[in-house]
């Protein structure tokens, strides 16, 4: 194939959706920092499926910082 052919040819449009896991973390950070972590303690703790959302955000409630809270649910 030539140079000039290539360049007419159509790029394949990708449709690359999150999985379903990535959902859930997605979700699951936006839920933090809805209860008061912030961004970056968000994410950590996110992916860990052994920590409850409640459970977080009532440290938080309670009145543990973000980073004490981060510390007992570790």
């Amino acid at each position: 194939m030539t140079e000039e052919m290539t360049k007419n040819m159509p790029t394949a449009e990708t449709n690359v959706r999150p999985s379903e896991q990535e959902l859930v973390e997605s979700w699951r950070a936006a839920e933090l920092e809805r209860a008061g972590f912030p961004p970056a303690i968000a994410a950590e703790l996110a992916p860990r499926t052994d920590v409850d959302l409640h459970r977080a955000a009532e440290l938080l409630t309670k009145g543990c910082s973000p980073e004490l809270a981060l510390q007992i649910l570790k």
